[in-house]
């Protein structure tokens, strides 16, 4: 009789178990673990060096939790099927299968105008074909199609299972304290109402730490000025590589997928045509293709690969206001002189962006809590210092990349 029950230790929550034979073949598949190939933080190893776990890492904690949330519901009653209870443990497995090498980094520059969520739902279409359509029910869960909300929310919303594992992950690997949650007690005070997800009044506070977790680890890790610069550089080094392609010039990368997608103008129609290429591709198909080009005879690309694999980045400087033209063009001005190259090509090594942070947007969908007398209210109105208009408010942050002298 075959073994349907597997259990992997992982570091965050001890054991996670998986128990169901569908499950054990998705894991088990190519597509998947692909995941293991790919940085949960891209670049963030550069600042917080414990940070090298993988998308298969934030998938299986994600999963966990769900199972967690599912059983939490059962437990108050809420109506959740056997069928239904797989066909969110599975959407929740795959949401973030169709993520590329060094995830959001190179998202809309191997495939344009295409985000990782369409790329994850074709991956998912295809194993649906591939298993006699038993991920139908997590096709239409994960697509918002489902009758049921609540199980749609628990894979994207406010408080989903994502969210709620790449915080408690991410501060794990990193170390950042700042950003640990309560999980275990927002799932204990999650519950249903009018068919939406929402939160017993006891878990208030925890939902509080949540959001003041989430807006700490935005500044302090995902959006840190070294991490932001140096997937700002390996943008500008697959930019610099397509501009020489499209001049005629030579340029191979390091396997055959990647260099498909970097010759080869893609769109999403084109996209669900190659996506056996697309999952061939991960992290090591970009940083051996970087590492080749270090010795290239372009001047600029060379550059660009050989500061990026050794930690020689760009300088990065954070400002309330958006940096003088003038002051710009100076420092192009500098690099054109200090590099012998043409102003043009010095953007490469300087150039500006901007960076923003909500915690909360009550505008999307809204944290709502649930009080002993059946009243709704969204956790921005509630008679809380924190988690009014300081957590509400967008903060917004500009930004200059430029060459050491």
């Amino acid at each position: 009789m075959a073994q349907y029950r597997k259990i992997i230790n992982d570091p965050v929550y001890g054991f996670i178990t998986i128990d169901h034979p569908l499950i054990l073949e998705i894991v088990a598949h190519p597509y998947y673990q692909r995941l293991r190939r790919i940085y949960q933080m891209a670049f963030a190893h550069l600042v917080y060096p414990g940070a090298v776990h993988s998308r298969l890492h934030h998938s299986l904690g994600a999963y966990h939790l769900m199972c967690s949330a599912l059983n939490e519901l059962k437990s108050k009653k809420i109506d959740i099927t056997p069928e239904e209870e797989l066909g969110s443990k599975i959407a929740i497995l795959l949401h973030d299968v169709g993520h590329g090498p060094f995830s959001h980094t190179l998202e809309n520059e191997l495939i344009k105008d295409v985000q990782h969520e369409i790329l994850s739902l074709h991956i998912m279409k295809i194993l649906n074909k591939q298993f006699d359509g038993q991920l139908q029910t997590a096709i239409e869960i994960f697509t918002n199609t489902y009758p049921k909300k609540f199980l749609h929310q628990l894979i994207s919303g406010q408080l989903d299972m994502d969210r709620m594992d790449y915080l408690t992950r991410d501060s794990f690997f990193t170390g950042v304290s700042e950003g640990v949650i309560g999980y275990d007690r927002i799932l204990k005070m999650l519950t249903v109402h009018n068919g939406e997800l929402v939160v017993e009044e006891k878990g208030i506070y925890s939902i509080e730490k949540f959001l003041v977790a989430r807006r700490l680890m935005y500044w302090q890790v995902y959006l840190h000025k070294t991490v932001l610069c140096a997937e700002e550089m390996m943008v500008k080094i697959i930019q610099r590589a397509k501009e020489l392609i499209t001049k005629g010039e030579n340029i191979a990368a390091a396997t055959t997928s990647f260099d498909f997608f970097l010759h080869h103008y893609q769109t999403n129609q084109q996209a669900e045509k190659h996506i056996d290429l697309f999952c061939n591709l991960d992290d090591a198909d970009v940083i051996c293709t970087v590492k080749n080009w270090m010795s290239h005879s372009d001047k600029i690309l060379s550059l660009l690969c050989s500061m990026l694999i050794n930690r020689n980045l760009l300088k990065v400087k954070f400002q309330s206001i958006p940096l003088a033209l003038a002051t710009i063009a100076e420092n192009k001005k500098l690099v054109a002189k200090q590099l012998s190259i043409s102003e043009e090509e010095a953007s490469y090594f300087v150039f500006t962006g901007q960076v923003t942070n909500t915690a909360y947007n009550p505008l999307e969908e809204r944290i709502n809590i649930l009080y002993k007398d059946n009243s709704i209210k969204d956790i921005s109105t509630v008679d809380h210092a924190l988690i009014q208009q300081p957590l509400v408010s967008t903060v917004k942050k500009h930004y200059i990349c430029y060459l050491r002298k």
